[in-house]
């Protein structure tokens, strides 16, 4: 590395850079050596930019990232070499005076610790390359960074910065997307901007070891911070959980997702801030039991909110295994070794700030859950999915040794008892038995031989046979106790008296989960194999579990005419629309169900007589359903909602072929929950003007710390989709969008404008803000549009943004490329924030 030198040698070329009578930037001397701090500034200088910087020999080494940092190995990001800072510059968020070297915003982005990984030497920079390890607030785990090859006449150094493929990486480019705020002050861009007294710097100040500067600037800012909800609200009750019927084969279609099924404790985590109450599936409290994960949880600062999952251990194959899950719980609550850390996989969202989720679709509400968890690391999970690929996730469950797997109606609402809408579909048989007794053993070693076991149908306990394998010495030494304490002379059923031969009776309490090959045509327990016991269920509700028919969940709507032809110019027929929507049902759910929607009617064809609708009068069916919303007049007029995939059906069988739908739900009208500007381009502009109006927008709002998603319209623009949190009314949020577009509009008035205007549009974009205002409605997710060659609304994630020709790459015969495509947009469309009040 660089020799000792003085401190203002090293860090000449910083110092030559700037005028430090204009700028508060520290002037910085070389610090002390052995520090191992990194922090990312998000730079809006001539270009917005991202500064890597790592401690290494008492300065900060630095790379500009042009495009920000990503988690996803698969994107290598450039990482121009800048000069060398001081230590106090990672402390320093402010503004740099136009005009000076750098002059714009920065915002400390991230910070934290680094190190080389094992083998490796911070002294290969030198060489070119530096394999290391981040633990940062937001960047964690393995990167790369490497120099290329310099170009001839290529004067600046260039690197690519990468992340390596560990638990901690995630497709996409979430880190950019989604960290909008400081880590220091919790402010955005906007605010750091336009708070000139909110400059920090440490120019002039004593001692510039990393750790204290770090420390003092966060001392100092404290007050400027955005409050945690630590403390804040309260967590949510207890409710009983939904339970799966046992079926014998996996059911088909799109209408099913289908998730692993766990090896563990069922688990409800009620969470506010860093209040958490972990609830077993019968409501006990356990929370001291599950100690080190609840940590995890409480770090995550969650709004309040109930989530539904599974606690697990792992095995020594690396599978969820509940005997390693019992070892665990054995050793008592902070006693949870690395070798066997517990884990905490979500796979349903109850509710979210005093907002109940229930009613809502199953895939809706995981959505919502990928969202609320999107920053969750190891040991907190959201259990993946699925849909309409059951037995190939089957298959391979089986193979690996797991359990089985669970599968779920897309559309379905969470009901708090056992339903065919969640079935499970077992590897290998295994259920809950109550203990009554125990067989003696001849064997020193072994307290018993064996345990008796039983099962209650209705209200009678019946003997189920014995089992005698599966205990390991502290097993029989613990189970011997709880035994002897439960000892009672006569037993809790009827037996036999061959079977009852030298056995000894306890009081019916303890439930013990067997494996086994079958039950007899007597019912007893072939070949059973102790796993462990269920202290999270009561005896009296363990009842044998038989395999009950696949439910089967076709859409029982009736389309006539199929061959009737809607789309002249590709032929697409009505069979053909209703066959996509039967399809991407589970896509479009999330943005249709319950909110009041308009449909684009068009009975005979696309290019005949197409009309709105809003309202009806009964003819749409069962599964198209009505909510009174208050007109201006005062008056109310019932307006058309769906919940479910056969309501999308049986709108198409009435003709529909767009659906258009507010930006508030049916349960509070009066409240939006989503902001969308659609940005429509003037005739003689080209698609990639409206891809960069669209990257400009989503900047902006960044800047307000609003998270903004993609989707190509089907037509000719871009839609920005903003997800808020309820709470402001309709003026507000009309408000909010049009100073907003006009803003943007004043900004660039030869690129932009705000008014719907044609003769004022020419060679520009209109920032459709409109769209915004009660009442209004804009085109789906997913929605076909009425256009030549049967073009769908498709959301994309940024990145892919910027490769699109044009805003109808999709057609209504793209449903499978479509459904593979959003594997990599979950979470889409939703964000945990509020709408600025700016």
């Amino acid at each position: 590395m660089n020799k000792r030198g003085s401190g203002t040698e090293v860090l000449a070329e910083y110092n030559r850079k700037r005028d430090f009578a204009k700028t508060a930037e520290p002037a910085g001397k070389r610090g002390k050596n052995g520090g191992n701090a990194f922090v990312v500034q998000k730079h809006a200088a001539r270009r917005l930019h991202w500064d890597f910087r790592l401690e290494v020999d008492g300065v900060l080494k630095s790379w500009a990232v042009t495009r920000g940092p990503s988690a996803d190995p698969e994107d290598k990001r450039l990482a121009v070499r800048t000069e060398d800072h001081p230590l106090s510059y990672g402390a320093f968020e402010g503004g740099i005076p136009k005009g000076e070297y750098g002059g714009g915003t920065v915002m400390l982005w991230d910070r934290g610790t680094w190190a080389p990984i094992a083998g490796k030497s911070v002294k290969d920079i030198e060489d070119g390359h530096l394999h290391f390890t981040l633990d940062g607030e937001r960047m964690k785990g393995e990167w790369l960074l490497v120099r290329m090859k310099p170009r001839p006449g290529e004067k600046r150094e260039n690197w690519l910065l990468r992340k390596v493929q560990d638990a901690h990486a995630q497709a996409g480019d979430v880190l950019v997307e989604q960290g909008l705020t400081s880590v220091l002050t919790g402010r955005t861009m906007a605010e750091i901007e336009t708070d000139k007294s909110g400059t920090l710097s440490l120019k002039g100040k004593k001692g510039d070891a990393f750790a204290h500067v770090m420390e003092k600037a966060a001392s100092r800012n404290a007050r400027q911070k955005r409050p945690s909800r630590k403390g804040s609200g309260k967590p949510p009750k207890f409710r009983p959980v939904q339970l799966a019927t046992l079926v014998d084969t996996v059911p088909t279609g799109n209408l099913w997702m289908h998730e692993i099924k766990f090896d563990g404790y069922r688990a409800l985590i009620a969470a506010a801030g860093n209040r958490i109450v972990v609830h077993t599936r019968s409501g006990l409290d356990w929370t001291d039991k599950f100690a080190p994960l609840v940590a995890h949880i409480a770090a995550l600062d969650l709004p309040p909110c109930l989530i539904d999952g599974e606690i697990i251990a792992r095995g020594a194959q690396g599978n969820p295994d509940f005997s390693s899950l019992q070892a665990v719980l054995k050793r008592g609550k902070g006693s949870q070794g690395a070798d066997q850390p517990l884990e905490f996989h979500a796979f349903d969202l109850l509710e979210l700030e005093d907002e109940d989720l229930a009613a809502m679709p199953n895939i809706e509400r995981k959505e919502r859950l990928e969202a609320l968890l999107a920053d969750a690391m190891p040991p907190v999970f959201v259990a993946d999915h699925v849909i309409g690929a059951g037995e190939t996730l089957y298959d391979a469950m089986c193979g690996a040794g797991q359990e089985g797997i669970i599968a779920k109606r897309i559309d379905a609402p969470y009901r708090g008892r056992r339903t065919k809408d969640w079935v499970k579909v077992k590897c290998t048989r295994r259920q809950e038995f109550v203990i009554v007794g125990w067989a003696k053993s001849n064997a020193k070693a072994r307290p018993f031989s064996s345990l008796l076991l039983g099962q209650y149908e209705g209200k009678t306990l019946v003997y189920r046979g014995k089992v005698g394998t599966g205990f390991d010495a502290e097993d029989l030494a613990d189970m011997a106790g709880r035994l002897e304490k439960l000892a009672r002379k006569t037993p809790p059923l009827d037996v036999d008296k061959a079977e009852a031969r030298g056995a000894r009776w306890v009081t019916p309490k303890l439930v013990a989960e067997v494996a086994f090959a079958e039950l007899t045509a007597e019912g007893r327990v072939r070949h059973g194999s102790f796993l462990g016991l269920r202290s999270d269920k009561k005896a009296q509700a363990v009842k044998p579990e038989k395999a009950q028919p696949t439910p089967q969940a076709a859409i029982a709507v009736t389309i006539s005419n199929r061959e009737r032809v809607i789309f002249p110019e590709s032929s697409d027929t009505k069979g053909d629309l209703a066959d996509y929507y039967a399809a991407v049902a589970p896509l479009m759910l999330p943005f249709v169900a319950n909110r009041p929607i308009s449909l684009v009617r068009c009975p005979q064809g696309r290019a005949k007589k197409c009309f709105f609708q809003k309202h009806d009068s009964g003819t749409f069916g069962d599964h198209v359903h009505h909510v009174p919303i208050r007109e201006k007049d005062g008056g109310a007029e019932d307006y058309l909602y769906l919940r479910d995939a056969e309501g999308l059906l049986s709108c198409v069988q009435m003709g529909t072929i767009e659906f258009h739908a507010w930006a508030s739900r049916i349960d509070d009208v009066e409240h939006p929950d989503r902001m969308i500007f659609d940005l429509d381009p003037d005739e003689g502009l080209d698609f990639k003007a409206c891809v960069r109006a669209a990257g400009d927008i989503r900047a902006r709002l960044a800047d307000l710390g609003l998270v903004t998603f993609a989707m190509l319209s089907g037509g000719k623009g871009v839609h920005v989709v903003v997800p808020l949190k309820r709470g402001h009314d309709w003026d507000t949020h009309k408000d909010f969008a049009r100073r907003f577009a006009e803003a943007m509009s004043l900004a660039e008035p030869d690129r932009y404008v705000a008014t719907m205007s044609k003769a004022r549009r020419k060679g520009r974009i209109f920032i459709d803000w409109l769209r915004n205002q009660r009442g209004a409605t804009a085109v789906l997710p997913y929605s076909a549009r009425s256009r030549d060659g049967a073009p769908v609304a498709v959301p994309v994630n940024w990145d892919e943004l910027g490769q699109m020709s044009n805003a109808h790459p999709f057609s209504i015969s793209d449903a499978t490329v479509l459904m593979e495509h959003a594997e990599n947009l979950r979470g889409w469309g939703f964000a945990d924030q509020a709408l600025p009040m700016v």
